[in-house]
């Protein structure tokens, strides 16, 4: 079969090779080129071991302090809440409990499949070389959190996720950088961090082009309803195919509302800065709890990252706010260079209220594959998801039941 993919970021590239070891022919589309987005941006982490979704009963008590802080781990652009509100609605049902058991049960199910079909994926691409196996730390300062984790590690061992819970001179001899301001951290022996996230993808896009898939860069405004589906751009240009599969990402939900399913797809704005040539400083990816953001010691250099702000697609960056996760990670890590130094950036996290990505068929035309809104998780879960949706299109049972990820759950 011929098969499009509308999406050159990492779920779209993985879903290619996914499809090419069934033997289709595959063509990649993206309006703006391979490794766009959050794809070369992110932090660098194969998170298997979250399974937590971010809507909870916790976190609800938690937003009204978020929202007063505009520079704090959530914020919202004023200007943008009224357009927010269907989607804050949703997050509000998500966080139910019986909603939170749901959705940590679709995270498990996935996150479980992410660590063994990536190492499966660069073995077979060639590109084992990214992928490193250092473990990563989860800190925290208060010790009354430590009750609250050391349940989350029992949660986590009954998925199969290794958890060691640490004191803080443990946590200093991991990593002596670390300044002497935490009550102990959670470790994750079998996390894999990656060299550089547009490294990756592009390694794996350009291995996708080795192996027989072609690629176009064009924007898709519409998809048709016919046996062969015909994508068609904004100029009238038409392709026709067999399958196809959107893994668009944040500019997903148009398409889905064309086939039928109005998919409560929002963007997180996430921010960095990297600084290019610093590595060393720490040997392994370590998240920050109270302080939310993570840290990263990429091959190309220290990321330092997190935070969501919800302010839509075409918004100016405020990167404020990538200033003070910095200044935060100032005074948690020593020998950080000067803030000047580093590069900042910013990208659209393709975001859904309950935390699980949308997987499975349009309810227009079956022949029409969704593969997005993985949220903090694109990364992390894209091989997975390629395997989901290349057994989807060859009528095989999947891996897991995707009835979590359903596109009608909504």
């Amino acid at each position: 079969m011929k098969i499009a993919i509308i999406g050159a970021g990492i779920v779209g590239t993985a879903t290619a090779h996914a499809l090419l070891d069934e033997g289709h022919e595959v063509l990649i589309l993206d309006k703006e080129g391979p490794a766009f987005g959050p794809s070369r941006g992110n932090a660098g982490i194969i998170a298997h071991t979250d399974v937590l979704p971010i809507a909870s009963p916790n976190m609800l008590r938690k937003v009204p302090g978020f929202l007063l802080d505009p520079l704090g781990p959530l914020a919202i652009r004023i200007g943008y809440l009224p357009h927010l509100l269907p989607w804050l609605a949703r997050f509000l049902l998500a966080a139910r409990p019986a909603a939170y058991e749901r959705s940590i049960a679709g995270m498990i199910a996935i996150q479980q499949l992410a660590l063994p079909a990536w190492l499966a994926r660069a073995e077979k691409a060639g590109i084992s070389n990214h992928i490193h196996r250092r473990g990563a730390l989860y800190t925290y300062n208060d010790p009354r959190d430590t009750a609250g984790l050391e349940a989350l590690g029992k949660r986590q061992r009954a998925a199969g996720i290794a958890v060691d819970m640490l004191q803080p001179q443990e946590l200093r001899q991991l990593e002596p950088a670390l300044r002497d301001r935490f009550a102990g951290a959670a470790f994750h022996p079998d996390c894999a961090h990656i060299s550089d996230p547009l490294a990756l993808t592009m390694a794996l896009f350009e291995t996708a082009l080795a192996r027989g898939a072609t690629y176009e860069k064009a924007e898709v405004s519409n998809i048709s309803l016919g046996e062969r589906p015909a994508l068609i751009g904004p100029d009238g240009w038409q392709r026709v195919v067999d399958r196809v599969v959107v893994a668009a990402g944040a500019w997903s939900k148009p398409l889905a509302a064309a086939m039928g399913d109005n998919i409560p797809l929002d963007t997180e704005r996430g921010y960095n800065v990297s600084f290019p040539g610093v590595t060393g400083l720490t040997s392994r990816p370590i998240g920050f709890k109270d302080d939310g953001f993570v840290m990263t010691p990429l091959e190309s250099g220290l990321r330092i990252g997190g935070a969501v702000e919800f302010g839509g697609l075409t918004a100016p960056p405020n990167h404020a706010r990538t200033k003070a996760l910095y200044d935060k990670a100032a005074k948690l890590v020593d020998g950080l260079p000067a803030f000047e130094s580093g590069r900042v950036w910013m990208g659209f996290r393709p975001s859904l209220p309950d935390s699980l990505p949308v997987i499975g068929k349009a309810s227009r035309n079956p022949n029409v594959v969704y593969a997005f809104g993985h949220g903090h998780y694109g990364m992390t879960q894209s091989t997975a998801t390629a395997g989901l949706v290349a057994a989807l299109i060859a009528g095989r049972a999947p891996a897991i039941d995707i009835g979590h990820f359903s596109p009608q759950r909504f």
